[in-house]
C-alpha cells in the first residue's frame, strides 16, 4: 500500500492537493469499496492550507463522475460527434498534422492551453514540448487574458519573467490592494489560503488594509477599508501614489542609487501627475491619496499590490511596473512586511534571464510581442483568417474554452470554422469543442499524479514555503487518457519528436517503455511519475516513495527578507531596471489617454467580476452551482445609475457596445461605483445540449462585448483588454 494511503475499515483515505488554483489546498479524499469517493474533506494538518478548501475543492469527484463527461475518442461526422478508437483518432489526427505541416510549415500548427490543467505541472510543460515538435511557434495561453503584464515587468525591472515579488500579508503594517478580491479569488501570484482569515487578524493587530476596486467585493464587506476607483485609470493613480511618495521625501536616495538604476528618469516622468490633476479621472480625491502615502511611508512594512482588475485593463503593465517601482523605491521591496522574492526548487531565474540587446519575438501581423513563448489569445482569429505564411490551420484546445474565456467570440467562432484541423481536448463538449473535428477524453485532476504547478514550485509564491507530490487519486474513467500521454501519441502518429528533438522525446517517453517490460513494468511508475519523480530528485528531495510519505507536505525553508536585492537580481548589471525603455517610452501616450478619461465623464464602464460559485467556463454543469439567481450572470449596477435609466432590479437590459450586444439581467446594488457595471465571465451555454445543467442556464457571454486583433492588444504585454470596457445599458424591448 502507497505511503499516503490509509484505511479504516471500509473507506480508504488518500491525501492530495487541489489543482483549481493557486492556493493548491490540501484535501483527503475518502474511497468506498468499489472506488467511490464517499467525500473531499480539507486536510487539517496540511504544511501551508491547514484545513481550508472552497467549494470547488470539496465538489471535485462530483465534476470528475459528471453523466455528461465524454470517456472515448469522439469524431464529427455530418455533424454529429460518434465514438471512434484510439487507433483511428491517433492515426488520422497524426496524418491530418503531416499533411498540413507538409503543406504549411510548422506554424499552421497551434496549441491552445486553457485552465485549469494549467494549475498542474507537467501539461503546461508538455504542451510547449508539443508544438515544437512541429517547429512551431504557435503556443496561445490564457496568460494574455489576465497575467502576463506581470511577466514582462519581471522580466524588464528584475531580468527574469519568473521573479516575481508578493506582499508579506502576515507581518504587513499597510497595504492598498488594487482590483482584487481574495475571499472569492485566493489571490494571484500567491498561494493564500485563509485569506479573509489572514487578513482579519492583520487588521485585528492593526494594520490597515486598504481595498481599491470599483465594486465592493465579497473581500472589502468582511475586512479593512473599501474605497471606489474609477475602472481601468489605475495607471494614473499609480503614477500619482509615486509623484506624491517622492513629493513626500520618503525615498532613500542612497538605497536606491546603490541597488537600482533609471530612478532620474522615472522621476522625471512621473513629476506631472499630481494626486490633484488625476483624482478627477480616478475618483479618489487627493487627500485621501497623499494620507496613503504617508501612512505607507510610515509603517514598518507596507505594499501595494494589484491583480486581475488591472492586469485586465488598457494599461495593465505600466499600472504594474509603477506598482513594483513604488515598492522598490520606498525601500519595501524585500523586506519583512513589505513585498519578498520565493525560490523555488529550481532556480529558473538563472537559466531565463531576459536579454534586453535580444530583439523581441513577434507574432507574425504587426508588432504584437510574444511573451514567455506565448502568443496573445487577443490574435488568434487574426493567425486563422489573415493568409500568408504561417497562417494557423491546425488548433489543439487542451482544457479550454477560448470562445466563451477570449475577446469578441463572433469573429472567434467564424475564424474556428475555417480551420483544416480543430482538436479539443477535455472533460466535456465545451462550446469550443462544439466546432471541433475530433473531441479527445482528457483527465481529471483526480486522476493525475502531480507537483504543485509552476509559480508555487518554480517561482516560490508561497508564503509558507513547501513542496508536495501526489499520486493519481481515481483511475482514469472510461477510455480517458492523460494529456501528456496524447501529446507523445499524436508526435508518434505524425512521425515528429517531442520539443524537436529524438533525445528529449526519449526521455519523455522513457516511462512508457518502461511500463511494457514484461513482468517488471507493471511495478514501474507511468510515464508522468517518471517525469515527476526526475523533478523532485533534482530539486533535492528524494524518491517518489519517500514523498508519498509527506502526505501534508515537506517544509521548504522560510521567506528570508533582504536575500532579494543585491544577490538575486538577474539583470546584466545585477541592478533592478526601474526605467526600462519600452515602458517608459509608452508614458507620454498617457496624456492623450488622460483627456479622454476626462472628456467620458460619467459614461458608463463594464468591468469582469469573480463570484463564489463561477469559475471561468468549467463550473455552470454541476446542480449545486446554478441553484437559484447562480443560473446566470447579473449585470451589477448602482442605485444611481438605474434611476437615471429608469431601470429596477431584476429587469432584463441589453448591455451594449460598437462590438456587439447581448441581453442579461439587472441586479441594482450600492456596491457599484456609479459609472461602473459589473459581470462575471464564462456563460452562455444554452445551446450546449451535451450540458445537461448549463444547457438550462441563463448566462450571457460578456466576451462578445470585447475588442480582438492587432489593434486592440496592450503593446507591452499583447493583453486583451476585458476591464473598463464603455458601454451602454437599456430596458429590454
Amino acid at each position: 500500500m502507497q505511503s499516503n494511503v490509509q484505511a479504516h475499515g471500509a473507506i480508504t483515505t488518500r491525501h492530495t492537493f487541489c489543482r483549481i488554483c493557486e492556493a493548491a489546498c490540501g484535501l483527503t479524499v475518502d474511497i468506498n469499496n468499489q472506488g467511490a469517493v464517499v467525500a473531499i474533506a480539507p486536510n487539517e494538518q496540511h504544511i501551508a492550507s491547514t484545513g481550508y478548501a472552497c467549494l470547488k475543492g470539496l465538489k471535485a469527484h462530483e465534476f470528475r463522475d459528471s453523466p455528461d463527461r465524454i470517456t472515448q475518442p469522439m469524431k464529427r461526422v455530418n455533424g454529429e460527434l460518434v465514438a471512434i478508437s484510439w487507433a483511428q483518432a491517433l492515426s488520422e489526427i497524426g496524418g491530418a498534422l503531416k499533411r498540413i505541416h507538409g503543406a504549411h510549415g510548422g506554424d499552421a500548427i497551434g496549441l491552445y492551453l486553457g485552465n485549469p490543467i494549467s494549475m498542474s505541472f507537467l501539461p503546461p510543460l508538455l504542451s510547449t514540448a508539443f508544438v515544437k515538435a512541429f517547429g512551431s511557434s504557435k503556443l496561445y495561453h490564457t496568460g494574455s487574458q489576465d497575467c502576463n503584464n506581470k511577466f514582462v515587468v519581471a522580466e524588464r525591472m528584475y531580468g527574469c519573467a519568473q521573479i516575481q515579488p508578493f506582499p508579506d500579508i502576515d507581518h504587513s503594517q499597510f497595504i492598498i490592494a488594487v482590483g482584487s478580491n481574495p475571499v472569492v479569488s485566493k489571490m494571484s501570484f500567491i498561494s493564500m489560503p485563509h485569506s479573509g482569515k489572514r487578513f482579519k487578524a492583520l487588521v485585528a493587530r492593526g494594520a490597515r488594509v486598504i481595498w481599491l476596486n470599483p465594486r465592493r467585493t465579497e473581500t472589502a464587506k468582511q475586512v479593512g477599508e473599501h474605497h471606489f476607483i474609477r475602472p481601468d485609470t489605475d495607471v494614473f493613480f499609480m503614477l500619482a501614489f509615486l509623484q506624491a511618495l517622492i513629493e513626500s521625501g520618503a525615498v532613500d536616495e542612497r538605497h536606491v542609487r546603490q541597488y537600482m538604476t533609471g530612478w532620474d528618469t522615472v522621476k522625471v516622468l512621473v513629476a506631472p501627475w499630481t494626486a490633484e490633476r488625476v483624482a478627477p479621472v480616478t475618483g479618489v480625491p487627493a487627500a485621501t491619496l497623499r494620507d496613503w502615502v504617508q501612512a505607507y511611508a510610515a509603517a514598518d512594512g507596507a505594499s501595494l499590490y494589484s491583480s486581475t482588475g488591472v492586469n485586465q485593463g488598457s494599461h495593465g503593465s505600466l499600472a504594474f511596473w509603477l506598482q513594483e517601482v513604488i515598492n522598490a523605491v520606498s525601500g519595501n521591496l524585500d523586506k519583512r512586511g513589505g513585498t519578498l522574492v520565493g525560490k523555488g526548487i529550481v532556480d529558473v531565474s538563472k537559466l531565463n534571464r531576459f536579454d534586453p540587446d535580444k530583439p523581441l519575438a513577434k507574432f507574425r501581423l504587426g508588432e504584437v510581442p510574444l511573451v514567455m513563448d506565448t502568443v496573445p489569445a487577443g490574435v488568434l482569429a487574426d493567425d486563422i483568417l489573415t493568409p500568408g505564411a504561417g497562417q494557423l490551420k491546425a488548433l489543439f484546445v487542451t482544457a479550454g474554452n477560448p470562445l466563451l474565456t477570449c475577446p469578441n467570440s463572433h469573429r472567434l467562432t467564424e475564424a474556428f470554422r475555417q480551420l483544416e484541423l480543430l482538436v479539443a481536448i477535455d472533460l466535456h463538449e465545451s462550446e469550443t469543442a462544439r466546432h471541433a473535428h475530433y473531441v479527445l477524453p482528457g483527465s481529471h485532476w483526480l486522476e493525475r499524479a502531480d507537483i504543485p504547478f509552476t509559480f508555487n514550485t518554480m517561482m516560490g509564491t508561497t508564503p509558507i514555503p513547501y513542496h508536495q507530490y501526489t499520486d493519481a487519486v481515481l483511475p482514469l474513467k472510461g477510455d480517458a487518457r492523460e494529456e501528456t500521454w496524447m501529446y507523445l501519441e499524436l508526435c508518434r502518429a505524425a512521425g515528429f519528436y517531442m520539443g524537436g528533438s529524438k533525445a528529449l522525446h526519449g526521455a519523455f517517453a522513457l516511462g512508457r517503455w518502461l511500463r511494457k517490460i514484461p513482468l517488471l513494468g507493471a511495478a514501474l511508475p507511468d510515464h508522468a511519475q517518471f517525469m515527476l519523480g526526475i523533478v523532485n530528485r533534482i530539486a533535492g528531495f528524494g524518491s517518489l516513495r519517500r514523498m508519498r510519505k509527506a502526505v501534508n507536505g515537506v517544509a521548504r525553508p522560510a521567506l528570508a527578507p533582504g536575500s532579494f536585492i543585491g544577490q538575486r537580481v538577474v539583470t546584466g548589471d545585477g541592478k533592478i531596471n526601474l526605467a526600462p525603455a519600452d515602458f517608459c517610452a509608452q508614458l507620454p501616450g498617457l496624456e492623450a489617454d488622460f483627456e479622454r478619461e476626462l472628456a467620458a465623464g460619467g459614461a458608463l464602464k463594464l468591468i469582469n467580476k469573480r463570484e463564489r460559485y463561477s469559475h471561468n467556463s468549467w463550473t455552470h454543469n454541476h446542480p449545486d452551482f446554478v441553484k437559484g439567481r447562480h443560473d446566470r450572470n447579473l449585470l451589477n449596477m448602482s442605485t444611481s445609475d438605474a434611476r437615471d435609466r429608469t431601470l429596477a432590479d431584476g429587469q432584463w437590459v441589453r448591455l451594449s457596445n460598437s462590438q456587439g450586444e447581448i441581453r442579461v439581467q439587472l441586479a441594482v446594488t450600492d456596491d457599484m461605483m456609479p459609472g461602473a457595471v459589473a459581470l462575471c465571465h464564462g456563460w452562455g451555454h444554452q445551446h450546449m445540449e451535451r450540458l445537461s445543467v448549463a444547457s438550462l442556464t441563463a448566462g450571457s457571454n460578456v466576451n462578445i462585448l470585447a475588442r480582438d486583433g492587432l489593434d486592440s492588444l496592450e503593446p507591452i504585454s499583447g493583453m486583451s483588454q476585458l476591464n473598463g470596457i464603455l458601454v451602454e445599458v437599456r430596458a429590454d424591448a
